[in-house]
């Protein structure tokens, strides 16, 4: 069951909100008195209300914004009991002092903005006995393994217990609370209303991970990165394990550089089956792998990991998705030799993708030169692969009959910008994008306008999703539902 926050200055706009919740599918709201403004009329808010609450009034120290006085906070609650509130949020140090009375559930709870502490399961045995029916315990992750701690405890807790770690990297608490016990997480009724850092809404929850639906036998998947907010990966392989109705879903792992090593090993006990791989550890989890495919070791860089038992399988899905785009796009039969000799490749840009992609282009008989902002990087990747190397700034002196953007440049929401002048671009060219939001870039559409042959972003991208959707299920992906799921997206943002 999802908790969907609310919060708002007037009780009217607060009902409003409750009812259509509930007519969207709410079956448990939280009213946030903190936030209204003036005297709470609490009769008011709790008649003929259209599905069970939880009356939260939150201190300024705890997140919230109430700022009335300590005394007139502890009033407030007393009342929502008395007036028969399904529950009331208790914060440990005042739990004490707000004793039970009729049928209304105490959740004892506790928040710190700043860590998890170390020695949680002291802190929960403390709050238990506070006369609790649920402990809640909401804290800031620092660490992708504070996620494991805090779904560990709640877990092994003999009482009813909700843990929620805060920020991007504890987003996966809050999806896969349910999964591990937790009677029920919380979301928020609009983004740009969030009460907690990491909170998402209730739409997110409900559509994209299919909250009420993930169970003790769900297979964990995700997405690795930092940050990883950005990523539109969670969108559509959920949407296609949906399609198949797959007890499957996939979630957004950000994890700092520093911490890839522990979170590989607690991978097992989230249960993780599968991970995308991106910046920036396409190239730093080669070395971490048990196994690895030929494009991998020869390109040293991965982009999925398949856990099987102890075994890390790694492969390399960019590679064949970004050659088999440009073979369709340039009319080459598949299983041609040597297809490209006598072309130039220009790569803009050294990191995994640019990687992948001039392996790839070797491979296929091109004669590669790499560029990129960062000048060593270039040349390392250029002895790597034995090819060409060009200075950032000499990039545009290129004779290229293949030219390709591997760097974020001109990413939302730096939409206005291009790595490469158009003045350089010729009709001749194919001009290749692994940028896929937006999927018209600018440089893509400067390609355009000197009537280029053009490859977007989003066409790889859906290709290495769908290789990589088949390495996670064994099944093959609904491809055209992935391509309509992510042009939506990107359609939706507003730039």
């Amino acid at each position: 069951m999802i908790c969907v926050s609310i919060a708002r200055g007037r009780h009217r706009f607060m009902m409003a909100e409750h009812r259509h919740l509930v007519e969207q599918g709410a079956q448990l709201v939280e009213l946030r008195l903190d936030y209204i403004n003036g005297e709470v009329n609490l009769k008011r808010l709790l008649a003929d209300r259209p599905c069970p609450v939880v009356i939260t009034c939150r201190r300024e120290r705890d997140g919230g914004k109430w700022n009335k006085g300590e005394e007139k906070r502890l009033l407030l609650l007393r009342t929502a009991i008395a007036e028969g509130a399904d529950y009331v949020d208790l914060e440990e140090d005042i739990a004490a002092q707000i004793p039970r009375y009729g049928s209304t559930r105490r959740i004892i709870s506790y928040h710190d903005f700043h860590k998890t502490p170390e020695d949680l399961e002291t802190l929960h045995r403390h709050m238990a006995s506070l006369d609790a029916d649920i402990v809640k315990i909401s804290t800031m992750a620092n660490n992708p393994h504070d996620n494991l701690r805090m779904l560990r405890l709640v877990r092994q807790s003999k009482i009813p217990t909700i843990g929620i770690c805060m920020g991007e990297i504890g987003i996966p608490t809050r999806i896969l609370a349910g999964k591990y016990g937790a009677p029920f997480t919380y979301a928020t009724f609009h983004h740009e209303r969030a009460l907690a850092p990491g909170q998402l809404t209730f739409q997110q929850m409900k559509e994209v991970y299919r909250y009420d639906q993930i169970n003790d036998q769900t297979e964990v998947y995700g997405v690795v990165a930092d940050p990883v907010g950005h990523s539109l990966s969670p969108l559509i392989h959920n949407a296609a394990f949906k399609h198949l109705n797959l007890n499957k879903v996939y979630l957004p792992f950000r994890v700092p550089r520093e911490h890839l090593n522990q979170f590989l090993e607690d991978c097992q006990e989230l249960g993780v089956k599968g991970l995308s791989v991106t910046i920036p550890h396409k190239e730093a989890i080669v070395s971490k792998l048990t196994q690895a495919d030929g494009a991998v070791r020869g390109i040293g860089a991965c982009n999925t990991v398949i856990f099987q038992g102890k075994e890390r399988i790694g492969y390399n899905t960019d590679y064949r998705a970004a050659m088999e785009s440009l073979e369709e796009a340039m009319g080459i039969p598949a299983g041609a030799e040597a297809p490209l000799r006598g072309k130039t490749a220009l790569i803009l840009g050294a990191g995994g993708v640019g990687k992948a992609i001039a392996y790839g282009l070797l491979r296929r008989g091109a004669t590669v030169v790499v560029t990129d902002g960062l000048p060593e990087k270039a040349r390392q990747l250029a002895e790597q692969f034995q090819c060409r190397f060009a200075e950032w700034a000499l990039r545009h002196t290129v004779p290229a009959d293949i030219l390709v953007n591997a760097t974020p440049v001109g990413m939302h929401p730096n939409v206005d910008e291009t790595p490469f002048d158009r003045r350089h671009m010729k009709p001749s060219m194919v001009v290749f994008d692994a940028v896929y939001n937006p999927e018209n870039t600018l440089f893509i559409k400067d390609a355009r306008a000197q009537n280029c042959k053009v490859i977007t972003g989003l066409e790889m991208f859906v290709r290495q999703a769908a290789l990589q959707f088949k390495l996670f299920t064994g099944l093959d992906a609904p491809v055209e539902l992935m391509r309509d799921v992510l042009r939506r997206a990107i359609a939706a943002v507003k730039y």
